[in-house]
């Protein structure tokens, strides 16, 4: 996938607005053909602690809409930091599995871009 960041205010109350494309032609968007556009507000920002955002899908689709939350905490660990992310709201027309997919290879792009430091 692609991003495209429209707004990004990184304070509690800021907007963010992100659309995220599929380089595969096969894959399905949410929004559009093969694009998932989301926007919403940060909730909670506690330097080097916690991220708590809520967020939506931009489509018209009901089983795809709904407020999602996501919190992500970062803990002291050994040799690095430790990093849950916990979402929470998810639509029913987005399979649990297919949402762990998205996250750990999310995670594991993130962790390759940080250890890479």
């Amino acid at each position: 996938m692609t991003s495209h960041v429209h707004v990004f205010d990184p304070r509690e109350g800021g907007s963010v607005r992100i659309s995220l494309t599929y380089d595969a032609p096969t894959e399905t968007g949410k929004t559009t053909a093969q694009t998932d556009t989301y926007h919403g507000r940060f909730v909670k920002l506690v330097p080097d602690e916690q991220v708590v955002e809520v967020v939506e899908f931009e489509t018209e689709d009901p089983a795809l809409r709904g407020e999602m939350t996501i919190t992500i905490t970062l803990s002291d660990a050994e040799g690095g930091t430790d990093l849950l992310a916990v979402h929470e709201g998810l639509p029913s027309g987005v399979p649990p599995a297919d949402n762990e997919t998205g996250w750990r290879m999310s995670l594991a792009k993130l962790a390759a871009l940080v250890e890479a430091v």
